[in-house]
């Protein structure tokens, strides 16, 4: 049997491939099926994401073909074209590939936490659906148990990797918790979609989005339960603010030192953190000079960035030995489980050996024989046939020169000479 694991991801094909060879959910169950009920397929599992799409599959022989066939007829695509964009381990490279993905190593933003959560969904489904025995079962628990451990011993998850979860960070390190802090969300585009995701999960006492087309802000809004304002109301409410996050694709500031100096007299003061992460700047820079109001910029925060995918990367590192070692360990696994066969068939053919030469010998003892004579011949039969193919196997070896199928031997027989 054989581990493989074909796929395409973010690094390989374009996202209009991508999306060719995903499998929706409703596919998915279907796919399962058909994998579990191919004749050189015995175990498999699908992982597909926005990203990638691998199928991992544990396959008499290492024909990967079999697979690519497979997944280029599922999809209706040329095999040839696919053939070009994708990837494929086997065995030990199988497994390592596995679990650096489980562990975010192999995602386009280094780290990121949501791809374990994927695997393990995917896993899940296979299991419903039948296609997991007793490699995979195994396989995919030490991969979350690896993945576990990458993220408890390295520092792989820990730092904001984007200008987004930057911003959050940021308020929050100088806030520490936000459940008692006044939001301001300016724009409602991508980037601070993001950004109301990450502080959502920091649940401040309130948010209000800001935005030149009011029902656009308005679908962001109800998404984190939050509220809605024009930009032109900004130097009446910007005073109820503590912690402003800015992105927009305006050409001109959108906030002045004028408009943040009469929302500190009405706060009394009170600091409030400026985050402006659009280019060009929404926030003037003048607003940095004044008392009570700290600005960042998105060079700011990118600085952050930057240092902290450093960081990341160190973790990788860190994390490719620890999924190295657990690699190696799997592989032991398997050849320990290679063994399991042969030995219960060793012992079922001495047990056998055993039982027929005992009930001979009961037999002899029903009719009468001395009983003496009987345990000497049951001795002797029972030495001869269990010594005959370890016999015959030194012989040969001897007979062919192998010096250390010999040595092998004598060691598993226990006569290693002192």
């Amino acid at each position: 049997m054989t581990i493989i694991a074909l796929g395409i991801n973010h690094k390989t094909a374009s996202v209009e491939l991508r999306e060719k060879v995903a499998f929706s959910p409703e596919q998915l169950s279907l796919a399962l099926q058909e994998l579990k009920h191919h004749p050189v397929i015995k175990e498999a599992v699908i992982v597909s994401t926005c990203n990638r799409t691998e199928l991992y599959c544990n396959v008499e022989g290492a024909n990967s073909q079999v697979l690519l066939s497979w997944l280029a007829s599922f999809h209706h695509l040329d095999e040839a074209a696919l053939n070009d964009n994708v990837y494929i381990h086997q065995n030990n490279d199988a497994v390592n590939h596995l679990m650096r993905v489980a562990c975010g190593l192999d995602s386009l933003v280094l780290g990121e936490p949501q791809i374990l959560g994927q695997i393990k969904q995917a896993f899940n489904s296979a299991k419903l659906n039948g296609g997991i025995a007793l490699q995979f079962e195994r396989l995919f628990q030490k991969t979350f148990s690896v993945a576990k451990q990458v993220r408890t011993e390295t520092e792989i998850g820990a730092s904001a990797v984007s200008v987004a979860y930057a911003a959050v960070n940021l308020a929050r390190h100088i806030y520490g918790q936000l459940d008692k802090t006044h939001v301001l969300l300016i724009g409602a585009g991508e980037t601070i979609e993001l950004v109301a995701k990450h502080l959502a999960q920091h649940s401040p006492k309130k948010i209000t989005v800001a935005n030149r087309t009011v029902d656009r802000a308005k679908g962001l809004a109800n998404e984190i339960g939050g509220d809605v304002i024009a930009l032109g109301q900004l130097p009446d409410t910007l005073h109820t603010s503590d912690i402003v996050i800015s992105s927009t694709a305006s050409t001109l500031p959108i906030i002045g030192k004028g408009m943040v100096e009469q929302a500190l007299k009405r706060r009394k003061h009170k600091p409030m953190l400026f985050v402006d992460i659009a280019v060009p700047r929404d926030i003037e820079p003048q607003v940095g000079q004044l008392d009570d109001a700290y600005l960042y910029s998105v060079d700011d925060l990118q600085a952050i960035v930057s240092e902290n995918m450093a960081n990341r990367e160190h973790a990788a590192t860190q994390a490719a030995k620890i999924i190295d070692e657990k690699t190696i360990e799997f592989a032991q696994w398997q050849r320990s489980m290679q063994s399991v066969d042969v030995i219960r068939d060793y012992r079922i053919s001495a047990e056998q050996t055993k039982q027929e030469l005992l009930e001979k010998a009961l037999n002899q003892l029903s009719a009468g024989k001395d009983a003496q004579e009987i345990m000497i011949e049951l001795a002797n039969k029972l030495t001869n046939r269990l010594t005959h193919a370890p016999t015959r196997a030194i012989q040969e070896a001897a007979k062919q020169g192998d010096t250390n199928m010999v040595a092998q031997l004598k060691q598993s027989l226990g006569l290693e000479q002192e």
